[in-house]
């Protein structure tokens, strides 16, 4: 393989084996996520956890997975983002349904823990993957792939609130861990097998001094606190303060997820149209709208569509942030992807669970209300963005 060194101007066809690859492990890993939307309500009662209780146990999530994040970065530069995505994938797959056998707090803290940390290591490495295949083939894909993400979350989610109602909690899992298990095994072969990169481990004792990646992946932060905070008290929500019934209340990630995969899956093509400081100017806008019509909300189903309006403007933020950090000037690649990586996954994991002890004392509406703040600071860095143009060779 050597893909890199063999590179000309010519762009591969939109669709490759290796982008398929790829593709399929976003999906899988976001149906894993989607899936556990639904079961939270169902995971606090079996364990008798309050919000502020519960608010914890998703502490544990990002702190396993942060955790888990700079040894896959270290990983995939000693074996490769190949190696690294298939072994950490074909641990997560059954870690759902181990989250569902715990019947005590101990055992929830330690399957929570294992499921973030996988989760964070998967995230890691196929995002490396991504890079990889977007430079084989000269042209931007990161909004697809996470588009990929967002469908499988639309999946998991959408489906979850049905089938825990018709077949069970525990039916639910073993179904959702046959689907994961099914979607990694045609992904396998198809992965794109690139090489190691020993000399990303040199900076391992200090990091870059450089404010660009930290500030890009500020944006990145900011741009994920939202979307981790639908994720996890988004059910809670419909649920709690707007009565919405239990598969009902599964919809609102999946209403995000259906209109995030949609925008993602068309990312790409206006990102080369527009540009990305545009398109992530529009975006913000957009996700600033719908977070507050779900604020706002004066029943559940007001609240989903302002998801999903959400949906469509967050859908490109991250991926324009991910690229701009794969692509960064006078730094390598690998360096500037697990900086932002890691700050960014932080507000999807971490800091969802400071949500709980916020909605304890004054309610999830208030914090849907405030949530639009982060993304006008992602206004104000927009320029950054234009580093991302860089992924399709432009």
């Amino acid at each position: 393989m050597n893909g890199t060194a063999t590179q000309t101007t010519a762009r591969l066809p939109y669709m490759t084996r290796a982008r398929l690859g790829v593709a399929l492990l976003f999906l899988m890993n976001g149906f894993m996520m989607g899936s556990w939307a639904p079961m939270i309500p169902e995971f606090a009662r079996r364990l008798s956890l309050s919000e502020s209780a519960l608010g914890l146990v998703i502490l544990v999530f990002g702190l396993g997975s942060l955790a888990c994040m700079p040894v896959a970065g270290s990983q995939i530069a000693r074996f490769g983002s190949r190696t690294v995505t298939l072994a950490v994938a074909a641990v997560f797959v059954p870690t759902l349904l181990l989250i569902t056998l715990s019947n005590t707090l101990w055992a929830g803290i330690i399957t929570v823990f294992l499921f973030g940390g996988l989760t964070g290591a998967m995230d890691v490495a196929m995002n490396a993957n991504a890079v990889e295949v977007e430079r084989n083939m000269r042209r931007a894909i990161m909004s697809s792939c996470h588009a990929f993400w967002s469908l499988g979350g639309l999946i998991g989610a959408g489906v979850g609130g049905v089938l825990i109602n018709k077949i069970g909690i525990y039916g639910h899992s073993v179904a959702l861990t046959i689907i994961a298990a099914a979607l990694l095994a045609i992904a396998w072969p198809r992965v794109l097998a690139d090489r190691p990169h020993p000399e990303a481990e040199r900076p391992k004792g200090g990091l870059p001094l450089t404010p660009l990646p930290w500030i890009i992946g500020l944006m990145a932060l900011f741009s994920m606190i939202p979307e981790g905070a639908i994720l996890d008290w988004g059910a809670l929500y419909l649920r709690n303060e707007l009565g919405a019934s239990v598969t009902l209340s599964g919809f609102g990630f999946a209403a995000f997820s259906l209109t995030m995969a949609i925008m993602r899956f068309a990312g790409d093509l206006v990102r080369d149209r527009f540009g990305a400081v545009r398109t992530l100017q529009f975006c913000s806008v957009i996700s600033i709208l719908g977070l507050l019509v779900a604020g706002f909300a004066p029943n559940s189903l007001i609240a989903i569509i302002g998801f999903a309006i959400a949906g469509i403007g967050i859908s490109n933020m991250v991926p324009i942030a991910f690229s701009a950090a794969g692509n960064m000037p006078g730094l390598a690649p690998g360096i500037g992807l697990s900086v932002v990586t890691s700050m960014g996954y932080s507000g999807i994991l971490v800091a969802p669970s400071a949500i709980g002890f916020i909605a304890e004392h004054t309610g999830l509406a208030s914090v849907f209300i405030g949530l639009p703040l982060l993304h006008v600071v992602v206004l104000m860095l927009s320029r950054l963005a234009r580093h991302a143009d860089g992924a399709s060779g432009h």
